[in-house]
């Protein structure tokens, strides 16, 4: 997707005044006595030149950004290791005085080229992305093991906490000042580095968006396989094939929950009120099998649907919500389950037993996980004092959709008042001040889905969604610098559906995005429009 010059130019403004480096600055640029950083190379992308650069993990492709400054960097992770991180930095002519971090997504290796491009470059922030120390697509955790612990450590923080000591340097020297504020957008892993730079590097970053982080890893893959459990092995009595999925058990979910927020318009505003019955689903005596379900199924169903316990009642991960069966089947519920990223972490990171049995998961697994990840993987600490007490004030902006394929919403949730619990317990805070978070009905995971998905978060504009305009009420990045700088917190966005999902074929509908605990509903009027609904 090519950015359009004319909103650039609109952009910047908004972002006040610019610095401008100029071309001859990155031919010229040398970077050679930071400790631990090698400049691999520079190069010079002129306005309107063609940006095509492909990694395994994210591309490129469009003459639609303006100058900016490309540059290469070898960060050192662990020097007696050897080990170490590929790092960019994107830097604008056009400079808004600001730097911005990128995080990554599963358990790839690859620099954000994509948001580098379609968002850093396009705002006019300093842009700054790792490769985490290795090079994989986002499902292939073969690098990590057996018993690699130097990599795990580099995925889990250590690369991206380096890269952004690096990453400002970089910026001061380039520029001749150092940023004024530092942000970050990431989601899904992404998230995951967000909430872990928050919570152990707390001055790194001013403000963080963060999008259905995958902080709870030694919960989430186990959850990923029980829930392909209740999928597998096709044709079982318990197995769903994606045609009920997507025709039956869809259409009868609408069916008993789509109007409850005012309308009939095949998105689910807030699941949390849709008490769906899967009971209505089962077959009688006769009746066609390809119409209906048998018992084995409504169970599966139920499991789906509900919070995940082990048996001794604790607590492991949120469910799917009723309303997004069209998607889960390309998750953990179809015939042929994204199994791959689970399982290569619990085997690589976890077991270093790369012939373990998904078939045999059990609580002592989940144990071994969270010893695991207490330190690396997992970024669930709910005190964010240091990140959002008055020495720092930092802010965070989090948002989840409800039809997330990928990542239960209900993990978000549960950070989300872990936190607040925390905060409000432990000191005289009010989480409103410092972190919100809003709930996307009908969107996907990170973006996607049926519902209005596009308002500026990540890997959305790459993706053909970009936001509608670059003010804070319809675009996360801004919003966020808004917050920081000015005060105005969000309460609300209005984000937009394109036809398709695709910006080229126009906006089909836009809709106010709320602000947990709040839902949508219709209040009467063009169901197109944002107006015809209020966050409740």
């Amino acid at each position: 997707m090519a950015s359009k010059l004319p909103v650039w130019r609109t952009i910047v403004g908004l972002f006040g005044a610019v610095a401008v480096a100029g071309g001859s600055n990155c031919t010229s640029f040398r970077f050679d006595d930071y400790p631990g950083a090698a400049l691999l190379g520079t190069t010079l992308y002129e306005q309107g030149a063609r940006v095509n650069i492909t990694n395994e993990f994210s591309s490129i492709n469009t003459d639609g950004l303006p100058s900016f400054c490309r540059v290469e960097l070898q960060v050192t992770t662990n020097a007696s290791a050897g080990s170490y991180a590929i790092t960019e930095l994107w830097l604008p002519d056009a400079w808004n005085g600001r730097f911005l971090g990128f995080g990554n997504g599963g358990i790839g290796g690859g620099v954000n080229v994509a948001d580098l491009g379609y968002v850093a470059i396009t705002h006019g922030f300093a842009g700054m992305s790792t490769d985490t120390g290795h090079n994989s697509s986002a499902v292939d955790g073969s690098w990590a093991g057996p018993g690699n612990d130097n990599a795990i450590i580099d995925w889990s923080w250590r690369a991206m906490h380096l890269s952004v000591e690096v990453g400002k340097a970089v910026v001061e020297s380039y520029y001749g000042n150092s940023a004024a504020k530092s942000y970050y957008l990431g989601c899904s892993t992404g998230g995951r580095q967000g909430l872990k730079e928050i919570q152990r590097f707390p001055e790194n970053f001013d403000g963080v968006v963060l999008g259905s982080p995958a902080n709870w890893l030694s919960h989430l893959a186990p959850w990923s396989v029980h829930l392909a459990l209740d999928a597998l092995p096709v044709g079982s009595p318990h197995s769903i094939s994606d045609d009920l999925w997507v025709g039956l058990i869809h259409d009868e979910v609408l069916r008993q929950c789509d109007g409850i927020d005012g309308v009939s318009d095949g998105i689910i505003n807030d699941p949390r009120v849709c008490n769906f019955r899967p009971e209505t689903l089962a077959c009688r005596p006769g009746q066609n099998t390809a119409t209906c379900l048998n018992l084995d199924q409504i169970q599966a169903l139920h499991r789906v649907y509900s919070d995940y316990y082990e048996t001794n009642q604790t607590y492991i991960f949120g469910p799917y919500y009723p309303g997004g069966e069209t998607g889960y089947i390309g998750g953990m519920v179809g015939t042929a389950p994204a199994l791959g990223l689970s399982t290569d972490v619990l085997k690589y990171f976890v077991l270093n037993d790369t012939t373990w049995d998904y078939t045999t998961l059990n609580y002592d697994v989940i144990k071994l996980a969270e010893q695991v990840f207490s330190g690396t993987g997992d970024a669930i600490d709910a005190n964010l004092t240091a990140f959002a007490g008055p020495s720092h004030s930092g802010k965070v902006i989090h948002y989840v959709g409800w039809a997330d394929q990928i990542i239960s919403p209900g993990n978000s949730l549960h950070y989300y008042e872990t936190v607040h619990a925390f905060m409000q317990a432990e000191t005289g805070m009010e989480i409103d001040d410092y972190y919100r978070l809003f709930t996307v009905p009908g969107m996907q995971h990170c973006q996607g889905g049926y519902g209005a998905n596009a308002f500026g978060g990540s890997g959305q504009a790459a993706g053909g969604m970009p936001p509608t305009s670059y003010n804070p009420e319809n675009d996360v990045v801004s919003a966020i610098v808004a917050w920081v700088e000015n005060g105005t917190a969000p309460d609300s966005f209005i984000a937009s559906y394109y036809n398709n999902n695709d910006f080229t074929q126009g906006v089909n509908f836009s809709r106010p995005i709320c602000k947990y605990p709040r839902s949508l509903r219709y209040t009467g009027g063009d169901v197109d429009a944002p107006t015809s609904f209020a966050c409740v």
